[in-house]
């Protein structure tokens, strides 16, 4: 499901301006995507994204999506306790700073006192690192407009995790500027990589065959 607004009110356009919260009575129907998007109930199975202005609904992903997240998860999970960090496996919202969109990154990897957005949601330019699992559904979102979004939105690296290209691959991109990452390392699924600062870990990328 797609709904495309002209524009976004003006509560969401200030950086750092918590959303208003409105009484039960004065609520009418949702006007804009971010609107509709805050008076969606909690869903097991969907996921609700606003990517370029857009509200997208996706149904969750496949039993690989889910294993290769939770696989990285587990290879990063030492670095927790060591910096102090916090990581969410395809469960939280971010909002990203300046358009105010709202992604679900299959993973994320922030700081525990990583600033937010409302209550609801983390904010991209606090994020140390979001990765994507591509899948056939969503190809063209997690290989270019999502680096797109995250580059723009501040997030230092991103990893896209890719099973379905023909060899199946990871690219690791970094040092975002002017809503593009500069900089790329592209393996193919099955070899080392090395995540850069502030992570600066080898992912030993055989764990997601």
């Amino acid at each position: 499901m797609v709904m495309t607004a002209p524009q976004r009110s003006a509560q969401h356009r200030a950086l750092g301006k918590q959303p208003a919260s409105r009484k039960p009575e004065e609520q009418g129907d949702p006007g804009t995507p971010r609107e509709l998007f805050e008076a969606l109930p909690p869903t097991l199975r969907l996921r609700a994204e606003i990517v370029d202005g857009n509200l997208i609904v996706s149904p969750s992903g496949i039993p690989q999506h889910g294993r290769i997240a939770m696989r990285l998860a587990f290879a990063l999970f030492p670095l927790l306790e060591k910096h102090d960090w916090e990581s969410f496996v395809g469960n939280v919202d971010v909002c990203i700073e300046g358009p105010r969109d709202t992604v679900v990154p299959d993973y994320c990897l922030a700081p525990v006192d990583a600033p937010l957005w409302g209550e609801r949601e983390l904010l991209s330019s606090g994020l140390i690192m979001a990765a994507e699992v591509v899948s056939a559904g969503s190809m063209e979102m997690d290989r270019a407009t999502k680096p797109r979004i995250y580059a723009g939105g501040g997030i230092p690296i991103m990893l896209i995790i890719d099973p379905v290209a023909s060899p199946p691959t990871v690219t690791i991109l970094s040092d975002p500027e002017d809503g593009a990452y500069r900089s790329m390392n592209h393996v193919q699924l099955g070899k080392p990589v090395r995540l850069p600062s502030p992570v600066d870990f080898d992912l030993d990328t055989s764990i997601f065959l």
